[in-house]
């Protein structure tokens, strides 16, 4: 049976981030994830946890200046000694969070930089990642989106991620699998998972177009948990989807798997 997480921050976006953890618990949920947990204590979170009974799942690197829409430094030149100190802070957090698992989102190509600059500052702070989260027995994941949300985003699709692990050639490199944005990109979602199973490190979903609930959209998410259980995946699927409406309105289509 799949296992589901919630990710805190879409799901029940009418609430404080901090009170999103005892609705997610009162929806049935498990696990948690979420983008970033920076913006509070470790210790705030831990106990957050705690009290409603809730596994860490997942959370990201730090990414940049978000707000100014940075979408991760990995790809930067000049940014590495950042990058790496980020790589530690989410460590501490990983830690006193129990988190298994830390995805990174690598940035968008910069601008005026020779490929080759870009390339290699890549592959170098993912070398750099994947050592020292095998170290501290966490697992590291790399993300590609889709470039009609993500404009410029570096990686795209899943053969870019897997082109780059066979360059930088380390056991800890994994690929988050969101389906949402690999549907926008690629499709072929089944042959793709299970073509690749064994070097994914976690899945995300959302509907196409709209990227709402399972149900909303084209993707036949039925067939697909089913193939995806069969084949024995046993990791976390994180609910990184905008809800169409109140969250727990829109939660039909997971209640047989919460059960």
């Amino acid at each position: 049976m799949p296992k589901f997480s919630a990710n805190l921050t879409m799901l029940f976006n009418d609430a404080d981030f901090l009170d999103r953890f005892e609705r997610a618990a009162k929806a049935g949920f498990k696990g948690v994830e979420y983008l970033f947990p920076y913006a509070w204590s470790k210790e705030e979170l831990r106990e957050r946890l705690n009290k409603h009974g809730l596994i860490q799942v997942l959370h990201n690197l730090p990414a940049g200046n978000w707000q100014t829409g940075e979408r991760g430094i990995a790809c930067l030149p000049g940014r590495e000694g950042e990058f790496r100190d980020g790589v530690g802070t989410a460590i501490e957090y990983a830690k006193t969070l129990g988190c298994p698992r830390i995805n990174c989102l690598v940035g968008k190509t910069p601008h005026g930089v020779p490929p080759e600059k870009v390339r290699q500052t890549l592959m170098d702070n993912l070398r750099f990642a994947a050592s020292s989260l095998e170290k501290a027995g966490i697992r590291f994941i790399v993300e590609p989106l889709n470039d009609q949300d993500m404009p410029g985003f570096h990686l795209v699709h899943t053969r870019d991620v897997f082109r780059l692990f066979e360059e930088i050639s380390h056991p800890n490199l994994y690929l988050q699998y969101d389906i949402y944005h690999m549907q926008v990109m690629e499709g072929n979602l089944t042959k793709t998972i299970l073509s690749n199973l064994a070097k994914i490190g976690h899945i995300q979903l959302a509907d196409v177009p709209g990227r709402h609930e399972p149900g909303t959209g084209e993707i036949n998410f039925a067939n697909l948990f089913r193939t995806i259980d069969k084949a024995g995946y046993d990791g976390w699927i994180g609910c990184e989807y905008i809800p169409s409406g109140k969250t727990e309105d829109g939660l039909k289509w997971i209640e047989p798997y919460l059960k």
